[in-house]
């Protein structure tokens, strides 16, 4: 009697099909690429079609000067003194903004230089502290101007009528004290309330200020002009 030979696997079960899953299957499709440029291997990604970016619109520089209650009807009496020149020479655009009580200057396609903005805001700002259109033209005509305010305060604490004083001998009768001082310095002083706002070049306005400081100590008004006289002498030699 023959006896086959019987194998063990055929006593093993029988494995069961399993299902490929979809995800098995988008991993096996997707091939595995190398980066000419970094030598980087990587699967490739399939992304949607992304939309083309929005342009994004390009920021023009903006300066706002805040307008004080005060000059309202003087921004409005000399609005178009103060528009023509920023408009026509400085090629600014410029807006007075009624809700936020705000003048707005631009910076347009026509401008030049962006200096002009900072040099448009400081003549609307120099309007607006209460000098004279004609003296704030200076700040867009010549370079090297500024404008310097400080308090009386910052110089000595005075209240009361002690403080009106001190406005009286800056100003002088019928402000001749305040004139003296601007034609000696070549500069323009405005004489807001305890404000004082000096206009003109760096050396003018230190000669200035120390002019008002030593008048607001108390100093005599013909000891201030002989000291103005002097410094001013020795400019002038120098120059």
């Amino acid at each position: 009697m023959e006896v086959e030979n019987i194998k063990a696997d055929a006593f093993e079960p029988a494995k069961r099909a399993t299902k490929r899953s979809a995800n098995a299957g988008s991993q096996q499709d997707v091939e595995m690429q190398v980066d000419e440029a970094t030598g980087i291997e990587g699967s490739s990604q399939t992304t949607r079609a992304s939309a083309p970016p929005r342009a994004k619109k390009a920021r023009s520089e903006l300066r706002k000067v805040s307008v004080p209650p005060h000059r309202y009807s003087s921004l409005k009496e000399h609005w178009m003194k103060i528009f023509t020149p920023v408009v026509e020479h400085m090629k600014l655009q410029i807006r007075f903004n009624m809700k936020a009580r705000q003048v707005e200057l631009r910076v347009g396609p026509e401008t030049p230089d962006i200096a002009n903005l900072q040099r448009g805001a400081d003549f609307v700002r120099a309007f607006l502290c209460g000098f004279e259109v004609d003296d704030a033209l200076a700040l867009l005509r010549l370079e090297d101007l500024f404008v310097e305010s400080f308090e009386i305060k910052d110089v000595k604490t005075l209240r009361g009528d002690h403080q009106s004083r001190a406005i009286g001998r800056l100003a002088g009768k019928g402000g001749r004290t305040k004139f003296t001082i601007e034609n000696v310095t070549k500069t323009r002083i405005v004489l807001a309330d305890s404000k004082i706002h000096i206009l003109g070049s760096y050396q003018n306005i230190q000669l200035a200020r120390r002019a008002v400081c030593n008048l607001i100590l108390g100093s005599p008004p013909n000891k201030v002009y002989g000291n103005l006289r002097s410094v001013a002498s020795r400019l002038s030699e120098r120059m």
